[in-house]
């Protein structure tokens, strides 16, 4: 395989992990309640579902390494302790997720079975296909990608050209912020710092010998593939929603919605397509986790051969029991993790990408210490009463939108930076 098609097999397959159960629900109802300012909102949720991931990805090609060096500058246990933490949350969220709305989207609408069944089933063919880690990439990235594409493709096309009715007014506040903490739910920041990893172990065993720097080019290019098509979805189903704003219920749910705009763009056949396409989308996604997971461990624990098997069937098991749940609570339940992680993400994966004389040891544990600490009250504000922030959100810029944290870990930066360079003179 030549390397130009073999950076396109990688791309496809990459946007196959990214493109799952949250990439699918989250935009329609985005722009369903943005209306006219889907625009605003759709440049918030871009920013934090595709540029930031974009970067983790870039980032994977300077290190070369797994998700573990993305912290080792802070140090070694913290890096450590943070990998573990973002893997927890991707299996215990993410992974059993993409199962639940399969459950709900393509399953329980013509079969009526449990959803412990289709858990049970879903996982077991994820695990095969995690299993025959190099046939499973190149099947994602050569014939079930470009099916995904196709069919979503369809929907926004028929959407946006087919005669609608006036939009609704916007339900959000500041439509640029609530873009961007819904693209929190994607995970894609996560999934890139975890499938970044994916694209290298692949090209390591490949049969074509690259240079570092060969190495380098293809993973980027590779991830500006996969998150261009992203940014092309993402922003075709918050318009086609803004444009079907009026068409459905207010208090309409994530599934039924989405089922609703296949519908009635696609007409009757739309619901089959879309099942079809939730069950691809969703499968790729779990596979694509699962191997990535499991590459780490492998990796981390080289003196165990069994390493990979016992990782995926442990995120298997854990996806079956979690996978049976309701799509809405496992959406609910996951937002303290992500206020909590995601703001570390975003520092470690922007550390990462910039130059190094801008991003040394003291910038790196100074500005991630800070970002957690004024992460903290993000955390607790889906814990315990708004009321008892009250303070703290008069005080810190930006807190009342939970991104409290942005101008403190850039201000760090500034200042640590000037007092790293004033030492040097």
């Amino acid at each position: 395989m030549n390397k130009t098609k073999e950076t396109f097999v990688f791309g496809f397959a990459l946007f196959a992990g990214f493109f799952g159960a949250g990439n699918l629900i989250l935009p329609p109802l985005l722009g369903f309640n943005s209306g006219p300012d889907w625009w605003l909102v759709a440049f918030g949720f871009l920013t934090s579902a595709t540029i930031i991931p974009l970067l983790a990805i870039f980032a994977h090609a300077k290190l070369q390494g797994t998700m573990f060096d993305f912290g080792k500058k802070v140090s070694p246990v913290f890096s450590l302790i943070f990998s573990f933490c973002v893997i927890a949350i991707t299996i215990a969220l993410p992974c059993p997720r993409t199962a639940a709305v399969t459950h709900e989207m393509a399953i329980a609408p013509y079969f009526g079975t449990s959803a412990l069944l289709t858990s049970i089933i879903y996982f077991v063919l994820v695990f095969i296909f995690v299993m025959n880690r190099n046939q499973a990439l190149n099947i994602l990235g050569k014939y079930l990608t470009p099916i995904i594409v196709l069919i979503v493709l369809s929907i926004v096309a028929v959407g946006i050209f087919s005669p609608i009715s006036e939009m609704n007014p916007s339900n959000f506040e500041i439509p640029i912020i609530s873009g961007l903490l819904e693209g929190y739910q994607t995970y894609d920041a996560i999934a890139g710092m975890i499938m970044g990893g994916v694209v290298l172990v692949s090209i390591n065993n490949s049969k074509n010998e690259m240079s570092f720097v060969e190495k380098r080019t293809m993973i980027a290019k590779s991830g500006f593939i996969a998150m261009f098509g992203l940014l092309i979805i993402y922003a075709g189903l918050i318009y086609v929603g803004a444009l079907y704003s009026s068409e459905f219920e207010s208090n309409i749910s994530r599934t039924n919605l989405l089922s609703g705009l296949a519908t009635k763009t696609l007409g009757d056949i739309g619901s089959t397509f879309l099942s079809v396409l939730v069950a691809l989308a969703c499968f790729t996604t779990a596979v694509a986790i699962i191997v990535s997971v499991a590459d780490f461990f492998k990796s981390y624990f080289k003196q165990y051969p069994k390493a990979y098997l016992i990782t995926a069937i442990i995120c298997s098991v854990v996806g079956i029991l979690v996978g049976q749940m309701n799509v809405k609570y496992i959406i609910d339940i996951a937002l303290p993790a992500l206020m909590f992680i995601y703001p570390i993400c975003i520092v470690l994966i922007l550390l990462n990408v910039i130059s190094e004389k801008f991003a040394s040891k003291m910038v790196f544990r100074a500005v991630v210490l800070i970002a957690f600490i004024f992460s903290i009250p993000d955390f607790l504000g889906f814990i315990i009463p708004v009321e008892n922030l009250e303070f703290i959100n008069k005080t810190i810029p930006l807190a009342k939108q939970n991104l409290g944290w942005v101008l403190p870990a850039l201000v760090t930066f500034i200042l640590v930076n000037i007092f790293e360079k004033l030492k040097l003179n």
